[in-house]
């Protein structure tokens, strides 16, 4: 093992102990939440602009794979970024991500082809896998875990506000022409470059964190067996809809895929603690049910998430940039839970009872979602968003609180990255799903709500007096790629597509409730392990003091200083004993 990064010298150094001031975290989050404002901001501007970008480049029928891209590269680095931080620090590993990210940025903005922008933005998710693990990695550095719940629900702002703002952005961009002499589109990954550098220079800067070195091998077999077994999930996740679930292409996803997974297993399983996702770390309590309730918690949340503003689209008729706005009782949903959950917790020192809350909370709003129809006034539907966002607030941070305080100090980097990675991995799958689910009802739901609309006078009227909407009827109950016509009809037409939709819609929020129930039967047995007074940088500066103390030590039983009952080994068994896992 070898010594590196001496303790800086500068006022945002820690002291003597490795702990951190309020206005030095304050500040090293400034640059760490400049940094996720890249990834969270990026992901909903180019969801509303997509259309128009693919429109642009004449390539409408390849718009998913610039999505596709960025989601498999990022899913699949998250990982990475953690294991090798934990190696080599944290610092070199932010920076790093956010290099790629730019440069991935200024790519797609360039982009002359789908082909060309789906490349770069594969590119720029290999910088954005790091961009949110490593920021709640280095928050479990500077802070110790009975305040660090008061400091995530910043990072969860952060997110909040990207997916308000985002919308707007993007609608504005997409629907200008030009700005400075340069499509309004691509602007919105020219964005990127002032904020970016904005995040570097503060990051570079202000992180300063003591490191000690941990000489490992790197587990390359086992990250290659990761790329090999999610690239074919994760492309049949997105693409399975259009492909068809048995097809030949989704069957050989299949295979593939398990291939890869087997081929991870036995390279984890080579390394041991070496490994990528060491394999032992499931014998942990709080990390094995922390990552299975996040990857079914995750399946729920993002596919009702993904729903959501498809109803407020199609069933109430917004503009994107409209249903940004109106999501807007979510957003604040979330920050009421975090910045609440983070308080109490802070106070107490308990957090169990936050993600048990939070999944209760989002079953009733999934459930009050599902009673949600094509005539339910817009108020009602922001009640469900905020207990929904309420309990999404009060889930997602207790729960990577819960694993970073069980593990190791010098593990704190995987075991984040990979609660994350499932989070993602489950919000993949539960949106391809759910999105699947979308599509094979809806138009069985359009012909009866058709039907049933054909036998009122009102109804008759409109067919007799818009023959043209009649056509639009007839093809869009059948054909929904494309749902705008549904905007520009006679609105007595329009309405049994509406109810279809929302019919269809009410089926998978129900689903999606019985999902987060499955989570949160998952979670109670998410133990309470008390929260560690030390933060990241004091327990492994502690963990290190102990081991020198130790080393030196005389070997003599009868010398006082390397008794059993010394300071000395009284510090190292505290220490331990400090990031001991739970049973």
């Amino acid at each position: 093992m070898t010594n590196q990064a001496a303790t800086p010298t500068s006022s945002l150094a820690p002291d003597a102990e490795g702990g951190f001031t309020h206005r030095q975290i304050l500040t090293i989050l400034s640059g760490l939440m400049l940094g996720m404002a890249l990834a969270a901001l990026d992901q909903t501007v180019v969801s509303t602009a997509i259309r128009t970008i693919a429109d642009d480049l004449q390539g409408f029928e390849l718009q998913a794979w610039a999505t596709t891209a960025f989601l498999i590269t990022a899913t699949i680095s998250t990982p990475l970024y953690g294991k090798l931080s934990d190696i080599y620090g944290r610092r070199p590993f932010y920076l790093a991500a956010i290099t790629i990210f730019l440069v991935g940025s200024m790519l797609c903005g360039m982009a002359g082809s789908m082909y060309e922008l789906a490349a770069f933005r594969a590119l720029q998710g290999l910088g954005a896998g790091g961009l949110m693990s490593l920021a709640l990695a280095i928050l479990g550095d500077i802070v110790p875990p009975r305040q660090r719940a008061r400091y995530q629900g910043l990072f969860l702002g952060v997110w909040a506000t990207s997916s308000v703002v985002g919308p707007l952005v993007g609608g504005f961009l997409a629907g200008t022409d030009s700005i400075l002499g340069v499509h309004g589109w691509r602007w919105i990954f020219y964005l990127n470059v002032p904020i970016g550098i904005a995040a570097f220079l503060v990051v570079g800067r202000v992180l300063r964190l003591p490191h000690r070195r941990q000489d490992h091998r790197i587990d390359w077999p086992g990250a290659v067996a990761l790329v090999v077994a999610l690239v074919p999930v994760l492309t049949i996740a997105e693409q399975g809809r259009q492909w068809g679930w048995q097809s030949d292409r989704a069957v050989a996803c299949y295979l593939i895929g398990a291939l890869g997974l087997v081929g991870f297993l036995l390279a984890e399983r080579a390394y041991r603690d070496e490994a990528l996702l060491p394999l032992r770390m499931f014998g942990n309590r709080s990390f094995a049910v922390a990552s299975f309730g996040s990857f079914i918690i995750g399946s729920g949340m993002f596919g009702a998430i993904v729903i959501l503003p498809l109803y407020l689209q199609i069933v109430k008729g917004s503009s994107p940039t409209e249903a940004g706005l109106q999501t807007l009782p979510l957003m604040l949903g979330i920050l009421i839970g975090a910045l609440g959950s983070g308080q109490v917790i802070a106070r107490t020192g308990h957090y169990r009872r936050f993600p048990l809350a939070g999944a209760a909370l989002m079953v009733l709003g999934l459930y009050l979602f599902h009673t949600v129809g094509a005539d339910t006034p817009l108020w009602q539907t922001m009640i469900a968003m905020t207990f929904f966002g309420v309990g999404l607030g009060c889930n997602m941070q207790p729960v990577i609180l819960a694993v970073q305080n069980a593990v190791s100090p010098t593990e704190m980097g995987v075991a984040t990255s990979s609660v994350t990675f499932f989070r993602q991995m489950g919000g993949t799958l539960g949106a391809a799903v759910f999105l699947s689910v979308l599509f094979s009802t809806v138009t069985a739901n359009i012909a009866s709500a058709v039907d049933d609309a054909s036998r009122t006078a009102e109804f008759q009227s409109a067919v007799a007096a818009n023959p043209g909407d009649v056509k639009l009827l007839r093809g869009g109950s059948t054909n929904l790629n494309d749902t705008s016509f549904i905007e520009t009809m006679d609105p007595t037409l329009a309405y049994p597509l509406k109810v279809g939709f929302s019919e269809s819609m009410d089926l998978i929020f129900l689903v999606a409730a019985g999902v987060i129930m499955i989570g949160l039967v998952a979670v109670a047995f998410l133990p309470n392990v008390p929260l560690r007074s030390l933060s990241g940088v004091q327990a492994r500066q502690a963990d290190a003091e102990a081991l020198a103390a130790t080393e030196s030590a005389p070997t003599d039983v009868h010398a006082g200083a390397g008794s059993l009952d010394s300071p000395v080994d009284d510090h190292a068994r505290r220490s331990t004993a400090a990031r001991r896992t739970d049973p």
